[in-house]
């Protein structure tokens, strides 16, 4: 009988022998593995030292981890009914032994002892950091709280997975479960890639006409481009009302949304906190909710000027120019703005999106963007070899000299059955093991980007360009820390409104015309993107950025209070309205309910958090300024990035890494002048 390939966790995962009937038995083993050496490592066969309990436990959890991983992963990124059915199966036991770890007595009681012997003082600072972070996360997780309260605390963490992964179920489905089989007549303006994407993707099902989906790749360019004002209404609406009661009953987040924040609530109450942003914030840089709102509403009092400009320019275009289209600038929509926007830009700049695309090949970017790697942080990426979960996904090593740094799988396409959006996740940490071998660290780097349609390559927006450079920023991160110890090597340990920084870091390249020449070369003729054009590209670099740093603090802003307001979950639509009229210049539509897919909250991690990327901006527009200072390639300035920021990892706190690299804290004024809001 051949081996359950979950249980092999020592190499890469063998995504292409997984099957679900593999899930149940697997993790039923390693939970029991774990649960085993969560018994020896309290026991006292194991004394208080830190080589000897990160020796037993960490080797369990960690196997157990790789596999939960490798399952959650393909779950997200080519579900099935039958692998989320076996997945769901397991998600409680695998929430209640984390959760049961986190808070147990006796374990938490090792990890005291250990801080307060001797040794303590003797551990290198990176180990340091990572006891002080296991003894605050013990506390966090319920560990001393007693009898009914700690059976609380538990039932609440298992009960919160369940919802948060049926919540971003509901979001997958909705946005699959649209499609609407349009006319060649209704897609006037739409790119011909996108027509001809739509056309094949009609004919593969057998029907007429052209199919349209919410997957962005097709939904952007037909509300960008589309002349068709119904259709453009017709596909906002849905995706709108995605996963909300104004759509399929059986789809609804409005009451998984409620009872999630008011678990979050219940529990900050359990461990001594008035609302469950001060727990979410107790890890992170920010200090308390109210410097948050304070910094979010700022922010928006010196956007919100540029913001009202920027609507009152689309307006007198639309009255000017569009009234071919049935638009004036006093009957504008939600579904109005992007195609406005778009001509608006198109007349002011002279370039339209789809022109620029076609110098963006998916191969020459990735080889660009390799490049810019290579030269600043001193190493080599080249494809290899490893077992994927759909043939379009690659797999790349990166090394330093003959030394393997890491390695990372790349799958970049839209396609049904993976969550929208994109994202970095770790495979496996960088972690000098108690056996004394170095393990490498292994990362996932997912987009939904069009795919190639015929023999061409893929081509991709300037966004999806910033977007792939965003999660390699991430990646990064986590691939070339120099950190060996468990828990601090990479992103682990690093703050989560930090851990942004050296993503949006890297977004700044893909404004940089030395950058722009390596990445592009056309579709058609292999010429590199013109200046002229790149000039045009720049010019309007900063359009719209009023609105859309508004629409980001909105995001922050209705996050923070719906967790830091106790009682806001009984009415999460009154929150968002508030804040809406608050920083907002242009009302959405009274049935939008874009907090039904707001999965980074409800369902990824951001609860409380969101504000994260404003506040990383910061941190990323002033560590970019060196750049400017000393030349985009400097070498010099690389090696220090690379040093301070990315090989520390969380090893020490972010605002130490940050001066270590600057010699000073941050300021907001690189940000603002990036912007064109200085």
């Amino acid at each position: 009988m051949n081996p359950n390939p979950l249980l092999q966790t020592t190499g890469l995962p063998l995504f292409a022998e997984f099957r679900v009937e593999h899930i149940k038995p697997a993790i039923t083993e390693l939970l029991r593995d774990a649960e085993a050496a969560l018994e020896r490592v309290v026991g006292d066969e194991v004394p208080a030292t830190y080589e000897a309990v990160t020796a037993v436990l960490p080797v369990a959890t960690e196997r157990l981890g790789r596999a939960w991983g490798a399952v959650n992963h393909l779950n997200e990124v080519l579900s099935t009914p039958e692998w989320r059915a076996a997945y769901n199966e397991m998600l409680p036991a695998v929430t209640e032994y984390f959760t049961r770890q986190g808070s147990d007595e006796r374990l938490y009681a090792k990890y005291k002892s250990i801080a307060a012997s001797p040794q303590a003082k003797t551990l290198s600072a990176p180990r340091q950091q990572a006891l002080a972070h296991w003894l605050r996360d013990f506390v966090l997780s319920g560990a001393e709280l007693q009898g009914e309260a700690k059976a609380r605390y538990a039932q609440i963490q298992e009960r919160s997975a369940e919802l948060g992964q049926k919540y971003s179920e509901h979001v997958l489905d909705a946005t699959d479960g649209f499609s609407y089989y349009a006319s060649a007549d209704e897609l006037d303006g739409v790119p011909e890639d996108v027509k001809q994407a739509t056309r094949t993707a009609a004919e593969a099902e057998g029907k007429p006409g052209h199919k349209i989906t919410l997957h962005l790749p097709c939904y952007l360019p037909v509300i960008q481009y589309g002349t068709n004002r119904a259709l453009r209404e017709k596909l906002y609406t849905a995706h709108a009302t995605r996963a909300s009661e104004l759509g399929p009953a059986e789809l609804d987040n409005t009451a998984l949304m409620h009872e999630l924040l008011a678990l979050r609530q219940e529990e900050a109450a359990l461990l001594g906190y008035p609302n469950f942003a001060e727990v979410s914030l107790v890890p992170k840089m920010a200090s308390s909710p109210q410097q948050v709102i304070t910094f979010l509403r700022d922010l928006a009092a010196r956007a919100k000027p540029y913001g009202e400009r920027d609507l009152q320019e689309l307006r007198e275009f639309a009255e000017a120019n569009l009234s071919a289209f049935g638009l004036t600038g006093a009957n504008l929509q939600a579904w109005d703005l992007p195609f406005v926007s778009e001509k608006l830009k198109e007349a002011r700049y002279a370039f339209s999106e789809q022109e620029v695309k076609q110098y963006f090949t998916e191969p020459k970017v990735l080889q660009g963007l390799f490049n810019i790697i290579e030269t600043l942080f001193g190493v080599a990426i080249r494809e290899d070899q490893a077992q994927v979960w759909h043939e379009s996904v690659k797999f790349y090593r990166i090394d330093r000299g003959p030394t393997l740094v890491g390695q990372f799988y790349l799958d970049l396409h839209a396609r049904p059955g993976k969550r929208p959006g994109a994202w970095m996740d770790d495979v496996r940490g960088r972690w000098l093991r108690p056996e004394g071998v170095l393990q490498t660290p292994v990362a996932h780097l997912v987009c939904n980007f069009a795919a190639p349609v015929g023999d061409k390559p893929a081509l991709l927006t300037h966004d999806d360009v910033t977007t792939l450079f965003h999660e390699f920023g991430h990646g990064l991160h986590h691939l070339l820390t120099q950190i060996s110890d468990y828990g601090v090597a990479g992103i682990s340990g690093v703050e989560w409104d930090a851990v942004e920084l050296p993503s949006q870091f890297m977004e700044n390249f893909c404004w940089e015309w030395d950058v722009l020449k390596r990445l592009t070369a056309h579709v058609d003729t292999g010429e590199p993107l013109p200046r002229e054009l790149f000039d045009k590209m720049l010019a309007a670099k900063n359009f719209q950025s009023g609105m859309q740093t508004l629409r980001q603090i909105e995001f922050g802003l209705s996050d923070m209070r719906l967790h830091a307001e106790p009682g806001s979950e009984r009415d999460v639509q009154a929150v968002v309205d508030a804040v809406r009229r608050e920083v907002g210049v242009f009302m959405p539509p009274a049935f939008n309910r874009s907090q039904h897919s707001f999965s980074h909250i409800f369902a990824g991690g951001y609860s409380a958090g969101y504000y994260s990327y404003k506040w990383a901006e910061v941190l990323s527009a002033d560590a970019w300024s060196a750049f400017e200072e000393s030349g985009v390639f400097n070498a010099e300035t690389g090696a220090r990035y690379l040093h301070a920021i990315l090989e520390a990892g969380g090893s020490r706190p972010a605002m130490d890494s940050f001066k270590a690299f600057r010699g000073r804290e941050p300021s907001i004024d690189a940000l603002l002048r990036h912007q064109g809001m200085a």
